[in-house]
């Protein structure tokens, strides 16, 4: 009986010397060539916290199966073309490039798939924005407050930052973690909602329309409609497709900041909040000439942009304060052209389909040299 015992404990306590053993000295930063990721379940004691390196199959892209303590590859994202104009790329399925930190998109009309976050009018990450001249640049904004992305005269997108301080530096790290849209009299909210562990089958997303909770069902496909308006999911959780006739098109996904992120640009995420946060891309069917905000003004005809794009990080505007609102739901930022409906002496720019040198295309997208 006691060898019995025995037979089953060893094991467990050589895994756990093993385990230990593997840790860094406290105080001393991780150096894992291809990354690393831990236990986020207390339960398991012996493997809790506990840093495992990814396989070199998969840097950078893994997480730890706490029963076995042991680092399992994360499967790529995929994604298909879901437009039935295009029958021979339509619902074929493309494993996205390996350089996309998120998601991908694939472009029908070449049948390849696109980083989400390399588009024109995408919004990802510690904001970093493509505008619609193609131009790469950062906009930190402040966490906790509120920025307008958009403002024309019958559309005004606004978003809320969420964020840590950097003590080392003279800003935040800031995240998009929701998105208000006013159009006519309407307004349309989507955010990332809190939480502590991430789990990709739970849904964090909030959606609501002129104040009223919008529910879809947890299945790829799920749509709502309401007055011009119209949220499909393009996946069981987390990522939805917006559109309002006539005016935008918007994807947007919930992801959270891992560990790896966190360890590699030094965001102190904790156990208490990954940060989750809003992924978007925007594509504009028609803006007026008048068109303003962080976003907005880069799809102007006449728009020279400022930032240095030569530089390793451009930034734009520091905190902002021409774009700062009071709140989510107010178009007060100092750059404000939105009226709330329609106005016939406003010009509107009808988007138009363009195919760029730098293979950048699409409605919505303005080629510059």
């Amino acid at each position: 009986m006691a060898m019995t015992i025995l037979q089953v404990l060893l094991p467990i306590l050589l895994a756990m010397v093993a385990g230990i053993a593997a840790a860094p000295p406290a105080g001393e930063p991780y150096n894992y060539k291809y990354g690393y990721a831990t236990c986020n379940i207390k339960k398991y004691k012996y493997c809790y916290n506990l840093p495992q390196e990814c396989p070199a199959s998969c840097p950078g892209r893994c997480k730890v199966n706490c029963a076995t303590c042991k680092p399992v590859c994360i499967p790529k994202e995929k994604a298909k073309c879901k437009n039935k104009k295009f029958p021979r790329c339509y619902n074929t399925e493309h494993v996205c490039p390996a350089a996309c930190p998120g998601p991908c998109e694939v472009d029908c009309n070449t049948c390849k798939p696109v980083c989400h976050c390399d588009r024109p009018g995408a919004v990802c990450q510690d904001p970093r924005f493509i505008g619609g001249d193609g131009i790469t640049f950062y906009f930190h904004g402040k966490k906790d407050s509120n920025f307008c992305l958009v403002s024309d005269p019958n559309l005004h997108i606004n978003a809320h930052f969420i964020g840590r301080r950097n003590h080392n530096m003279k800003r935040d790290f800031t995240w998009v973690q929701s998105i208000a849209i006013l159009f006519d009299h309407h307004q349309l909210f989507v955010g990332a909602e809190k939480t502590a562990t991430w789990e990709d089958s739970n849904d964090r997303l909030a959606l609501s329309f002129d104040g009223e909770p919008i529910t879809l069902h947890k299945s790829e496909g799920a749509m709502w409609k309401s007055s011009g308006v119209s949220i499909h999911r393009d996946a069981d959780t987390n990522s939805i497709v917006v559109e309002v006739e006539g005016k935008f098109r918007m994807t947007s996904k919930v992801i959270p900041i891992t560990e790896e992120e966190s360890r590699i640009h030094r965001y102190g995420i904790t156990e208490e909040d990954c940060f989750a946060h809003l992924d978007v891309g925007f594509r504009f069917f028609s803006l007026s000439s008048e068109v303003s905000g962080v976003l907005g003004q880069t799809y102007k005809p006449d728009y020279v942009s400022r930032v240095n794009v030569g530089a390793k990080m451009p930034v734009m505007g520091g905190a902002g304060k021409e774009f700062q609102t009071t709140s989510l739901f107010t178009p007060d930022c100092s750059v404000a052209r939105f009226v709330g409906s329609n106005n016939d002496e406003v010009v509107t720019l009808e988007m138009p389909a363009m195919n760029c040198v730098s293979g950048i295309d699409g409605q919505g997208v303005v080629c510059r040299r």
